[in-house]
């Protein structure tokens, strides 16, 4: 293991390496309203929400608002910004990020409104533009992780992570296509692929690559072990590579639980090591946002438990809800929002020191009540969700999408203010004696 003092070397290199800050803050930014708007869209959808099981609608919309919106808008903004660190190359192209975002948040927009309101000419035309973002994404992606020069562990996540993505606009094209009444794939197959490679194989892969960065980072803590780190990717890509199998109709159900147990001893050994590097952090007091964080960690535990379920298609009602319910939200955005509280301040400080002039630390740059009100929320609508799938009740879930809402306009109160205080004079650098 690396010293703590790794993480001030890594702060030093990510200085120079900074994008501008216009470029991740446009896509952080566009995540906070996406979020606000995936728990609104829930509000029309709270009717079919219980026992939804794919199908246009506000439901499939909401899903959309949260999976390209907020999780996927938060990766790019992220390892846009991180990767060069981690791979101690500069960004190429600068202009290439901006007309990613460009492409991909009217792209969103359409896609999410025409699943929405079922008008899937709307659909298609906002299909068009996320394959056209997220294919430009996918070639600044391969240009960075090409030239890797450290972190191999985060290397090896982010190239899996990146092959991942070129499943899943190949599936998403085709679930596309069949709403407007074309033939790529069998719906069946589409799907089977496209939920593993999205949320465990793309998202998933970055949110556990990402994490040997950023948890070490703000834990003030020992860089975890290399070498364990690589045996949990290959875990985890194995798993992957079986589901993709499974998806194509070889061994369906031996494949998915051997797919799920490769899964599971990854996730065991990603954890054992996140475990490990909070323990050992300088830092122990992380706020409302570990808090997510932590919650995340238990969610992609239980998911891969309901995930088994699914396979051997246990007779509980709402299931597949369930399964959405806790993948995605519980411990995909949990996850997200939670790393998201500490980036932003973070990356907001960073560009404030090279001013020549005492920058306010990332903790002055937080508005605490903001997140303590969101995490309370969030606490609060995940449960209220998965009442209301249990009980099959709408009322339960109209409920919950109102609370849910609250904590979204608390996230983005806590984003207005953090922008506020970024405009704020700042004081200048006390001379050198």
């Amino acid at each position: 293991m690396k010293p703590a003092a790794s993480a001030g070397q890594f702060l030093a290199s990510a200085r120079s390496r900074l994008l501008p800050a216009s470029i991740p803050l446009r896509f952080f930014g566009a995540a906070v309203v996406f979020h606000l708007l995936a728990w609104l869209a829930l509000l029309p959808g709270a009717q079919a929400l219980p026992r939804f099981d794919g199908g246009l609608g506000w439901p499939l919309a909401a899903l959309h608002l949260i999976t390209l919106g907020v999780l996927v808008m938060s990766a790019i903004g992220a390892s846009l910004q991180l990767l060069p660190v981690a791979t101690r190359q500069p960004v190429r192209w600068q202009r290439a990020p901006a007309l990613v975002w460009w492409l991909y948040l009217p792209g969103v927009a359409a896609v999410t409104l025409g699943m929405g309101l079922g008008l899937t000419p709307l659909l298609g035309a906002g299909a068009v533009l996320v394959l056209l973002a997220l294919t430009l994404f996918a070639w600044l992606l391969a240009a960075n992780l090409r030239g890797a020069q450290g972190m191999p562990a985060v290397v090896v996540h982010g190239w899996a992570a990146l092959a991942c993505l070129l499943g899943v606009l190949f599936s998403a094209a085709a679930l596309v296509a069949g709403w407007l009444g074309w033939t790529l794939l069998p719906r069946a197959t589409a799907l089977a692929l496209h939920l593993p490679l999205a949320t465990f194989g793309f998202m998933g892969l970055l949110a556990l690559g990402l994490s040997y960065i950023l948890v070490p980072m703000f834990a003030l803590a020992v860089t975890p072990d290399e070498r364990q780190a690589l045996q949990s990717a290959s875990l985890a890509i194995a798993g992957l590579v079986l589901a993709g199998l499974a998806a194509a109709g070889l061994a369906p159900r031996p494949l998915r639980l051997l797919a799920l147990g490769l899964g599971a001893a990854a996730i065991g050994l990603h954890l054992r090591l996140m475990v490990q590097a909070l323990r050992s952090g300088m830092r122990r007091q992380l706020g409302p946002s570990f808090v997510l964080v932590r919650l995340a960690w238990g969610m992609l535990v239980l998911s891969l438990a309901l995930a088994l379920a699914l396979v051997l298609q246990a007779p509980l009602a709402g299931l597949p809800a369930l399964f959405s319910l806790v993948l995605v939200g519980g411990w995909l955005l949990s996850f997200v929002l939670g790393m998201l509280q500490r980036i932003l301040p973070f990356l907001v400080s960073m560009h404030l020191a090279g001013r020549g002039r005492r920058a306010p630390t990332p903790s002055a740059l937080t508005a605490e009540r903001w997140l303590v009100l969101h995490a309370r929320c969030h606490l609060l609508a995940l449960p209220g969700l998965a009442l209301a799938i249990g009980f099959d009740s709408p009322v339960l879930g109209l409920a919950a999408a109102t609370v849910g809402g609250l904590g979204g306009l608390a996230l983005a109160g806590f984003f207005v203010e953090l922008l506020r205080r970024m405009r704020a004079p700042v004081a200048p650098t006390a001379p050198a004696d």
